[in-house]
């Protein structure tokens, strides 16, 4: 019994690794980060950061972009921009595209991609079709449809309104382009078109990863169908739809392929974006200076809904995914 009860010899951990052991470990830990980000931080001065900074420093002088910079001019600039009618036009607008996207295509996305992650037939070939706008170039689209939509030279109705005209639905017709009333939801429809496939796909890859189990249990437990969907898929969907969200309104704040094409900002600077109105009353009238000014404003826009975005979404979502594996 006395040698069962016998404690063994003492195991010794080792010697301690020396400073200059640990200062080789630590000098290539920082060497494989510098390898691995290096490009990443050059690629980010390069194309982001140093394009800002120069914005941000032609904003204040009155140039056109040939010869020195001589007239410096403070914020008489941004003064100009923010007291100017088409601008605040401008800014409605983007942010008339903002709020649409948000209360339409969302719910149609979710709408679509809970009917779409069902079993049946054709369903790969339907995603397919749903997908192509996407790919589609926005040149191309709005090319298409400014065909589609605008009457010909001496015409009175373009080929839409004849269609229109034709199945008994004449008293539908509009001037889609150049109607004020109705421009803006005519671009809003064009862009729901093209977007609507990229927000379904963005919702059926986060219905991938909401547990076939769940379902189960509330269908063994007796939920419907849509109860289901109501208080465990969708809730579980949040971090999905936050993301898209968050594109969203990023690609709303950023329009311009779209107007530029299909109207140019017309009729009557009415359908102006940040963006078309950047290009049109600065770049192309040689005022590089006021141009910037309005990259910079656009830029903070985005970067404060950006830090906005990660302080209050996805900072919870990552504390929620981590906590879920912790568990």
């Amino acid at each position: 019994m006395s040698s069962l009860t016998q404690a063994g010899p003492a195991v010794s951990a080792g010697p301690a690794p020396s400073p200059a052991r640990k200062r080789r470990g630590s000098g290539r830990k920082w060497a494989e980060i510098g390898l691995f980000s290096g490009p990443a931080i050059l690629v980010y001065v390069g194309f982001v950061f140093l394009p800002v900074a120069l914005a941000a420093y032609y904003s204040f002088f009155n140039w056109n972009g040939l010869g020195p910079l001589e007239r410096f001019i403070g914020f008489d600039n941004y003064t100009r921009v923010l007291t100017d009618p088409v601008f605040h036009t401008a800014l409605r607008n983007n942010f008339f595209v903002v709020g649409a996207s948000l209360l339409v295509q969302g719910p149609l996305a979710i709408g679509v991609a809970l009917l779409l992650n069902r079993k049946m037939k054709g369903r790969g070939l339907v995603r397919l079709l749903i997908f192509i706008p996407y790919i589609l170039s926005e040149v191309i689209a709005g090319v298409a449809f400014k065909l589609i939509l605008q009457a010909p030279a001496g015409g009175s109705y373009g080929p839409f309104d004849t269609v229109l005209n034709a199945v008994g639905l004449g008293e539908l017709r509009q001037l889609w382009l150049a109607d004020q009333k109705v421009v803006m939801w005519t671009i809003f429809a064009i862009l729901t078109w093209k977007y609507l496939g990229f927000a379904i796909i963005i919702m059926l890859a986060g219905l991938q990863g909401v547990p076939e189990e769940l379902s189960e249990a509330a269908a063994i437990d007796g939920a419907g169908w849509w109860q289901t969907q109501r208080y465990i898929t969708i809730p579980l969907l949040g971090p999905t739809i936050r993301v898209w969200a968050f594109l969203s309104i990023i690609g709303s704040l950023q329009l311009f392929d779209m107007v530029w094409i299909m109207t140019g900002g017309g009729p009557a600077n009415s359908t102006h974006t940040m963006a078309t109105y950047m290009v049109l009353f600065g770049l192309n009238r040689q005022q590089v200076g006021f141009g910037s000014a309005v990259a910079v404003i656009l830029f903070l826009i985005s970067l404060v809904i950006a830090l906005l975005y990660q302080r209050f979404a996805l900072r919870r979502d990552l504390e929620g995914s981590l906590t879920g594996r912790e568990g």
